[in-house]
């Protein structure tokens, strides 16, 4: 198992790399210049020498690159060129709430997609498979800023139940969680109702039926256990989407986190926090996929070779 593990970790070493690679390179080909949206309208060409000098966009790309990449394992991200704060220490105040926003739809979409996959297998065919697999495939399709623009308009516009946007209380995450767990959890749903159908035609569990054993102990004990091979790779994987898709659900409701964060960075031409805030998500993705693989390898002994 250890063996397993370090050879995962060092994949995980290129990804990380070309991740940040990738990220310098799309910003510095963006239209648009920093120095002029930080120095404003007004400004001259001494002004706009003199801020590209100070923050290093004067330098040539690989020389840029390779001061961004030795400070940032230092764990310093640079300075924000919009508001003159450590990059490093914005991203983990901002993150804590996306985090928590991720998390709480993660536990939405596990509890709810693993329930409504199970229900789906065992009425396979039946009325309620069937609007299970529809309401699933709704639920991937619709885009989260118009499912988060429907719920404001009648949980938080017609009824008043819960707040528009902001945040410091559980209620702020309620509308964001079902939102950002919609579409992991119909994902999980079609993932949990394939596998159990390929465990439930296998002829172990048709001794347990002929030795009289229940259909719910086979179904949750001995069915589902098995069947949660691919189920636990499509909740790491997930878990990575839905920390990437906070970007769009935190602009919807206005929750201060580092999805918000980031689309403003953007529109400012911030590159530093731009480049932090996906080197931070990216890193985040490949621990919560390297999790995975550790888990998957711990159910299923048969991966690790």
């Amino acid at each position: 198992m250890l063996v397993y593990a370090l050879r995962r970790i060092l994949y995980l070493i290129p990804v990380v790399v070309g991740v940040s690679i990738v990220s310098f390179a799309l910003l510095r080909f963006i239209p648009g210049d920093p120095a002029v949206v930080l120095a404003g309208v007004g400004a001259t060409q001494a002004d706009l020498d003199g801020i590209r000098q100070e923050y290093g966009l004067d330098q040539p790309l690989p020389v840029q690159y390779l001061t961004y990449v030795s400070h940032a394992l230092q764990g310093d991200l640079g300075i924000s060129i919009r508001t003159r704060d450590p990059v490093a220490r914005t991203l983990f105040t901002r993150l804590q709430l996306t985090i928590q926003l991720t998390l709480a739809s993660m536990a939405l979409a596990t509890t709810l997609g693993i329930f409504a996959g199970v229900m789906a297998a065992t009425h396979h065919n039946s009325w309620l498979d069937t609007g299970i697999m529809v309401t699933s495939l709704a639920g991937i399709s619709l885009p989260g800023f118009w499912l988060g623009l429907l719920l404001l308009v009648v949980f938080a516009g017609m009824l008043h139940w819960l707040p528009a946007g902001g945040s410091g209380t559980p209620q702020h995450l309620i509308l964001p969680a079902i939102v950002l767990g919609a579409s992991g959890a119909a994902v999980i749903a079609r993932m949990t109702r394939a596998s159990i159908l390929d465990v439930i035609r296998q002829d172990y569990l048709r001794t347990l039926r002929a030795n009289g054993v229940s259909e719910q102990l086979i179904i949750y004990k001995h069915a589902l256990r098995n069947a949660l091979n691919p189920v636990i790779t499509v909740i790491g994987l997930e878990f990575g989407f839905l920390l990437g898709g906070a970007v769009t659900v935190e602009s919807v409701f206005a929750l201060p986190g580092v999805g918000m964060l980031m689309v403003n960075a953007i529109f400012n031409r911030d590159y530093p926090v731009v480049q932090g805030g996906m080197l931070v998500i990216a890193s985040l993705f490949v621990l919560v996929n390297l999790f995975t693989d550790l888990v998957y390898g711990l159910v299923n002994p048969r991966i690790r070779y």
